[in-house]
């Protein structure tokens, strides 16, 4: 049946199969690639923070119009996690569909979600690092 919008659609059992291969390929990376890619997502997401932080302040904008405004200033994070291709913990809970499958071991899952929540953490307190000593807070 061809889709009357234009676009191609896949269905919900297409999706989990496609959700299920991408875990098992995360979960697979080298270590030191799932590692410098949590780092990486964990500096962009704290960029998208400062972002927000930066935006909210504002007192030239309305309450509503700043929330709103930085809110978008802060998925300048997510867009930066998604192009570069980053390993964020949030997103990489989904490795827990190859897990329901069995295509990958508890281990597996357990050592991804370590590794990517260790480094996320890791990222984003070097970015608050390097804020700090440049001095931006005064």
């Amino acid at each position: 049946m061809t889709n009357p919008f234009g676009f191609d659609a896949y269905a919900p059992k297409d999706i989990a199969a496609r959700v299920s291969d991408v875990g098992v390929t995360k979960a697979r990376l080298p270590l030191l690639t799932q590692a410098l890619l949590g780092v990486l997502a964990g500096a962009f997401i704290g960029l998208g923070a400062l972002m927000f932080s930066l935006v909210a302040s504002d007192a030239m904008q309305g309450f509503a119009a700043s929330r709103l405004l930085a809110g978008l200033a802060f998925s300048l994070g997510l867009i930066l996690v998604s192009v570069a291709g980053a390993e964020l913990f949030t997103g990489n809970n989904l490795l827990a569909m190859a897990w329901a499958g069995r295509r990958i071991s508890t281990g597996e899952l357990l050592r991804n979600w370590a590794v990517v929540g260790l480094a996320n953490a890791v990222g984003a307190a070097g970015l608050a690092l390097l804020v700090w000593l440049s001095g931006h807070g005064g």
